[in-house]
């Protein structure tokens, strides 16, 4: 009698699974500080410490899957996206001398109640696809569900603020967050993925870093709302 009923109960997530979760949704977390945080150099270290976390996701990964590739991964992640990235933006924020965010094209309650409704929207898609079935290793679906929540976030934040320093930041975190779904859901192929993801991410910061240079020196201000008035 009791086999069947046995047979039904779930199996309980792993080690692994659980930090992949935990560290999934801090990255989700820190995207909702960044729609609150009015100060260009917080944004900033806020996205260093998400890329951190994204960077001890990899190393998680590479101690599970006992591969060392990942491991450099893990550190050519850290070395980029946490330290070389932030360290260009504030250079460029201390050039400027501007360390408030640009104008917010509606209140800091609409866009937070906007995450959370764009989140809900992506753990429900990401739930109905009903992928990574019992027994399916490396394939936990709140944590996939998590980093489609932080892309979509991510984009409200560009959408929210109207300055180039946050609407990069919210750039890097929409990468962060496709990081985590390829961390999730391709662990054999993760090195090939990241490194595309990582190249990517090192074009989009030198043109972020050209156009914040470029942008200022015309119009004194990091604003984009100076960008409405040109015409073709």
């Amino acid at each position: 009698m009791l086999i069947p009923i046995l047979a039904n109960v779930p199996t309980p997530p792993s080690t692994f699974d659980g930090i992949t979760e935990a560290i999934a949704v801090f990255v989700l977390l820190l995207v909702f500080v960044m729609l609150r945080q009015a100060l260009l150099h917080s944004q900033v270290r806020l996205y260093a410490l998400q890329s951190l976390a994204v960077s001890a996701l990899a190393g998680v990964l590479a101690t599970n899957e006992h591969a060392g590739d990942l491991f450099v991964l893990a550190g050519l992640s850290f070395v980029l996206k946490v330290i070389i990235v932030p360290v260009v933006v504030l250079h460029l924020l201390r050039e400027a001398e501007v360390d408030l965010a640009g104008s917010q094209r509606f209140g800091v309650a609409s866009a937070v109640l906007l995450g959370v409704a764009v989140s809900v929207f992506a753990f429900l898609a990401v739930g109905s696809v009903h992928i990574g079935g019992s027994g399916a290793k490396g394939l936990p679906v709140p944590a996939l569900g998590a980093a489609a929540a932080t892309v979509l976030v991510s984009f409200v934040l560009v959408m929210y603020r109207a300055d180039v320093v946050s609407q990069a930041i919210g750039f890097f975190s929409m990468e962060n967050g496709v990081s985590v779904a390829s961390l999730v859901i391709a662990a054999r192929m993760q090195s090939i993925l990241e490194v595309a993801f990582l190249f990517d991410l090192l074009v989009a910061g030198v043109a972020f870093a050209l156009i914040m240079r470029a942008h200022h020196r015309r119009s004194a201000s990091l604003s984009t709302e100076t960008l409405d008035q040109l015409r073709g």
